[in-house]
């Protein structure tokens, strides 16, 4: 019966651990777990039908058949090392600018940052960034990746993540509390003033539920964009809908009550599925979302 060898990969496991002396320092050349490195090593001399090593309490020693072995080994070694690099001094193609649309609001300081991260890594990408509240089609081109807020995701086309649940309440001035209270539960919003989006501008379910339990005569502005509504609640004109996160970073704003039961919805990471052939639209897609996420992992408490 022939010997069962279809790993690559355990030649290099093989030699590390035959020039260390133990899977022990193997595993920290290789930066793999030392019970990786072992398990490798007797998958090997299972494959093999061949034992490599002697195990005592000094380590690992080689057996002669692993001796024998040796060079065969070394050659695949350095085979391995010579196609690394006839692949580096291939000529690269020229890599398309990653493009990434989203609301205004989310080109943040702690976006910016993962930005930062990922060039450090691949300094050979670039970006584009388009803000817009606009749903581009993302399916039919218009950009590479979109993070939109919504409760369902409708594109089938789209290659999508959850990345958080987005909530948002009521929120206040100090001004506009000193000079008329605020509402501390929705038997309270009578005799308040609001600051509200079009019915159908805005992706945040507190839009809707205050619409259907308020007056019209209540509503003295409307805004079309969350920067917008920001500037009117903090002129202290009138009480609006701030996502939760956003309104942690300002400080200075009251929220009324928590966020109203049914109304969150989720952020999504989604991508149009071509450009996700592209290494390194799937690279940071990979990258970004578990870094978007650990952001915002601590917030949820607060709502």
């Amino acid at each position: 019966m022939k010997s069962v060898f279809h790993n690559w990969s355990d030649v290099r496991v093989f030699l590390a651990v035959l020039r260390t002396g133990s899977t022990l320092a193997a595993s920290k050349h290789l930066g793999m777990s030392q019970p990786t490195v072992a398990r490798r090593i007797d998958a090997l001399e299972h494959g093999l039908r061949l034992t490599l090593f002697k195990r005592d309490t000094r380590g690992f020693s080689p057996t002669a058949e692993a001796v024998h072995l040796t060079a065969a080994a070394e050659r695949i070694e350095a085979a391995a090392a010579a196609f690394a690099h006839e692949a580096d001094n291939q000529p690269k193609g020229h890599l398309l600018p990653i493009r990434i649309t989203m609301p205004r609001t989310n080109f943040s300081d702690n976006f910016s940052a993962i930005i930062s991260d990922f060039r450090s890594d691949h300094p050979d990408v670039q970006f584009e960034f388009i803000s817009t509240y606009d749903v581009l089609d993302l399916g039919g081109g218009a950009a590479d990746i979109a993070i939109r807020i919504s409760k369902t995701v409708d594109d089938p086309r789209l290659i999508c993540r959850k990345l958080t649940t987005v909530t948002a309440s009521l929120y206040a001035s100090q001004s506009y509390a000193d000079r008329q209270g605020l509402p501390r539960s929705e038997a309270e919003l009578a005799g308040h003033r609001f600051v509200v989006y079009d019915r159908f501008s805005s992706s945040l379910g507190v839009n809707d539920w205050l619409l259907d339990r308020i007056d019209p005569a209540q509503i003295v502005s409307h805004c079309s964009d969350a920067e917008a509504m920001i500037a009117a609640v903090k002129s202290g004109i009138g009480i609006g809908i701030i996502n939760t996160s956003m309104a942690q970073d300002i400080g200075t704003l009251l929220r009324c009550f928590p966020p109203p039961e049914g109304t969150s919805a989720s952020s999504w990471l989604l991508i149009n599925p071509d450009a996700y052939c592209r290494p390194e639209v799937k690279a940071f897609s990979a990258f970004f979302a578990p870094r978007f996420q650990a952001i915002f992992k601590g917030r949820k408490a607060l709502d």
